[in-house]
């Protein structure tokens, strides 16, 4: 396909989102199903260029001054295919498959920048109604914050140290750029692409299929490291999903102790058996899917339980953009009920003396240290821990990760520990 034809497909795409209701990987997938001419390299542009589109699609709008799936994609091209404005200008000719020649507000359009003047939500590109919230976790910086978590995001890998070290995964992804991560010590970090090239398909590897190393954000990573499972002892991770922080703390156990893995939901269970076969990982128990009363009947003889909180996915947006403008105020609402739910589970198996860590991937207060202050105001035999880790600032207790702060996603960690 030409460039043309691309920007064409991308207007299409994102026009089905629109009318349908439906997300960008079941747009593209369809998309990519019933055009089946279209090769993996043009799929890969085309998805590139929706996602720049879905990151940056309020400030592209205000940009444009127009709301129009055309008018966005002209804007985000240049930096999504790596073009001059004029280049990509050139690209709609009319020709065919291509769009219609540019009208002159357009050409204005893309030309124009937006000034301090511009509300911060559109700046930030994030949702509106989202403004108070940002404002009270970002002060003045809120706008900074949401236009870092509107730009690509690095392929992040954790070093799987059962198998390997991390000099040994650099060597072996060394042909990608690989470097250290800045502040987890397991990690191997490929940096975000650039213009119309696409990150590279890391679990076809060979270093993956022998277990060296696992793809995860290192904002996680660090997450699991300030969880600070130790050898010999037992752990609960109470709401697993496919293991990511499971593989993680197994891993800095040295294999010794016990870990039980645990969710609500088995179809997000389901691939930690591969993940933990292919790890090289023995001292993890994967209990039965939603069965609380087996989970709570040993009591409270825990030494560290893990709570990967159910959440908005507010510090995913990198990755995962067009899931912020779905977000509405009853999806937060529900995620604190939840949130609230698990805290007073997790509160019930941590034995005295023991630790409880509460992360969501969320940079929203609602979610974070408002759940903590409540908790800790019910549960007084609860007292804040500083999330320690070497490479982050000194804090007294909870700290929030964020693209702009720290290279990571966004991620809240908060240890707890209960009076013996």
């Amino acid at each position: 396909m030409k460039q043309g034809a691309r920007l064409a497909a991308a207007v299409e795409i994102l026009d089905d989102m629109a009318a349908h209701h439906r997300t960008a990987q079941l747009a593209l997938a369809d998309w990519g199903k019933s055009h089946r001419f279209a090769g993996s390299g043009d799929r890969a542009a085309i998805g590139t260029l929706v996602y720049d589109v879905l990151r940056r699609k309020q400030s592209l709008a205000a940009q444009m001054q127009s709301e129009t799936s055309r008018a966005l994609v002209l804007a985000a091209a240049p930096r999504a295919f790596g073009l001059s404005n004029d280049a990509v200008l050139a690209l709609a000719d009319g020709s065919e498959h291509a769009l219609a020649p540019a009208s002159s507000d357009e050409v204005s359009g893309l030309a124009r920048e937006l000034g301090e003047e511009t509300p911060a939500h559109v700046r930030g590109d994030y949702p509106e109604w989202l403004q108070t919230s940002l404002h009270r976790a970002f002060g003045s910086d809120a706008a900074a914050e949401g236009a870092a978590l509107a730009m690509r995001a690095p392929v992040d890998l954790r070093v799987n140290l059962l198998k390997a070290d991390r000099d040994k995964v650099l060597k072996a992804l060394a042909h990608f750029g690989a470097t250290a991560t800045p502040i987890s010590p397991v990690g191997v970090r490929i940096a975000a692409p650039e213009g119309a090239a696409k990150a590279p398909h890391v679990e076809a590897e060979a270093a993956h299929g022998k277990g060296w190393f696992e793809v995860q954000d290192e904002g996680s990573q660090i997450a699991a490291a300030i969880a600070g499972a130790a050898p010999r002892q037992q752990v609960l991770d109470l709401c697993a999903g496919s293991g990511g922080k499971t593989l993680a703390m197994a891993a800095g156990m040295q294999n010794t102790g016990q870990i039980m893995a645990y969710d609500r939901d088995k179809s997000q269970l389901r691939p930690i058996f591969e993940r933990l076969k292919r790890a090289g990982v023995r001292n993890v128990q994967v209990m039965d899917a939603g069965d609380e009363a087996a989970l709570t009947r040993p009591g409270a003889r825990f030494d560290l339980v893990l709570v990967d909180a159910p959440c908005t996915g507010s510090g995913t947006w990198r990755r995962k953009p067009d899931a912020k403008w779905r977000l509405k105020p009853q999806n937060l609402a529900q995620r604190q009920d939840e949130q609230r739910a698990v805290l007073q589970l997790a509160a019930s198996l941590v034995k005295p003396g023991g630790r409880l860590v509460y992360v969501t991937c969320s940079i929203l207060p609602e979610e974070n240290q408002d759940q903590i202050d409540a908790f800790m105001a019910a549960h007084p035999q609860f007292s804040a821990l500083p999330a320690a880790l070497p490479g982050l600032a000194a804090t007294t207790g909870a700290v929030t990760l964020t693209p702009r702060q720290h290279q990571t996603d966004g991620f809240f960690v908060a240890p707890l520990q209960k009076a013996k």
